[in-house]
Formats: structure tokens, C-alpha cells, sequence
């Protein structure tokens, strides 16, 4: 395995978090509004299907959706009708994953700033922000802000860039192997905590298996590659 290199999460100059799946256990929210979506307009469709754009832009997912549900809608419309069902439910519960609001809440008190890096649009990234203190995200990256969604590293950039400082000084928080490339591309260290789909092991990640009891001061064990499936937060 080799050498280790012990780093708290506070030694970051930043923190950037994911939000569908990281912050907030969306994904069974979108997975019900694509099967509602191709029973509306008589396509097909399965859970799997869903779980393989778990991370992916929006666009990007709503040009596979309208290829293989076998619906005729546009992309734009798909997400549109999308965004609507999930905006909808989230009116209902917002569902925090275990941990993230009080992580979230020990950083700020820490004074590390964080910045939210997310795929979905600002129509539905409100009411999720609403619901924390106003200042807990010292920037904020959707999808709809991007020319190039994740896996592209500029989502990363672009939030390293709103916090003043290098993507190589930044904690990037992530559920999926699509967020994961894309923040590893940008240069971050990813801590990958996954919930509904897998991620494997890459250069530039860490894993952790809950958010919950993870603290400032809590000590990640990288190795030097980074490049084990084996590493996990302590």
C-alpha cells in the first residue's frame, strides 16, 4: 500500500459538495419522476436505467432519456418535466443525507468555506439552500451555470475559482464515479462517500462510508497515489 500521508479535512483551503445523492438523497426523487415521465408519454424505462445517470448533466441525461425511454420530447423538456416532479417532491421532504448538515455545520464554524458544485439547475437548488442558514455556501456552481457538466472538471473550477482559490486546495465531497472524475479532474482530493451506485478506485480519491461522525478534525489516511479502494476515512 505504501507510504500515508495524514490530512485533516480542515488542512483544506476549501470544501466543495456535491449535492444530489451528497448533501441531500435525491436520487429515489428522480428516479420516481423519470418512471412517472415515461408512463406520461408511453416510453419504458427501469430503475437501472436511472442509476446510470446518476451525476450526469442534465442536458446530457435528457438526450439519453429521449433515446432509450423512446419518448418524443425534447432534452429541454424532459429536464423541464424532470425539475417539476422532483421540485415538487422536495416541497414535500428534503432528504438530508445522514451527517451532511452537521458537517456542513462544524466547517462553517471552523470558518473553511464550502461551495456547492451540483449538476441540477438554480430552480431546484433553491429550495434546498432555503432550507440551511443562509451563509452556508460561500459559492454556488449548478448545472445551468456550465457550458461543459460533469464529468468535465469545470464545475470544479468554476467554484475554486468564486472562492478564490486553487481546485488543488480543495476537499471535493462526491457520491458518484461521474462527480468523482470530474473533481479529480479539476485537481481536488475526493472524499467519495456512495450511497445508490458505485464508485471505483481512482487517482485523487478517498473513501468514506457515511457522512455521519465526520468532523474538522477528522483525519483522512491518503496514500501517496491515492489510488486504493481500501482508503478510508479514520
Amino acid at each position: 500500500m505504501g507510504g500515508t500521508l495524514g490530512r485533516r479535512i480542515d488542512s483544506f483551503s476549501a470544501v466543495l459538495w456535491d449535492m444530489d445523492g451528497t448533501l441531500v438523497d435525491t436520487e429515489p426523487y428522480w428516479i420516481s419522476a423519470e418512471m412517472a415521465l415515461a408512463r406520461r408519454h408511453g416510453g419504458t424505462w427501469s430503475t437501472e436505467q436511472s442509476l446510470e445517470l446518476v451525476g450526469s448533466d442534465l442536458l446530457n441525461s435528457g438526450r439519453h432519456i429521449r433515446q432509450h425511454m423512446g419518448i418524443d420530447l425534447t432534452p429541454e423538456q424532459i429536464v423541464d418535466e424532470l425539475l417539476d416532479s422532483v421540485i415538487e417532491q422536495v416541497g414535500r421532504a428534503v432528504p438530508w443525507r445522514a451527517g451532511a448538515r452537521e458537517l456542513l455545520a462544524a466547517l462553517r464554524e471552523s470558518g473553511v468555506p464550502c461551495a456547492l458544485v451540483t449538476m441540477s439547475y438554480a430552480r431546484f437548488v433553491d429550495p434546498i439552500l432555503a432550507a440551511l442558514p443562509h451563509d452556508t455556501f460561500a459559492a454556488v456552481v449548478t448545472g445551468d451555470a456550465v457550458d461543459r457538466g460533469k464529468p468535465h472538471p469545470e464545475p470544479y473550477l468554476a467554484a475554486a475559482r468564486q472562492l478564490d482559490v486553487l481546485a488543488s486546495e480543495c476537499l471535493a465531497i462526491e457520491d458518484s464515479a461521474t462527480g468523482a472524475t470530474s473533481a479529480a479532474a479539476a485537481g481536488c482530493t475526493v472524499l467519495c462517500v456512495p450511497l445508490h451506485v458505485t464508485i471505483p478506485p481512482g487517482p485523487g480519491r478517498v473513501f468514506a462510508d457515511s457522512l455521519q461522525g465526520l468532523a474538522p478534525s477528522t483525519v483522512l489516511q491518503v496514500p501517496e497515489d491515492c489510488g486504493l479502494a481500501t482508503n478510508r476515512v479514520m
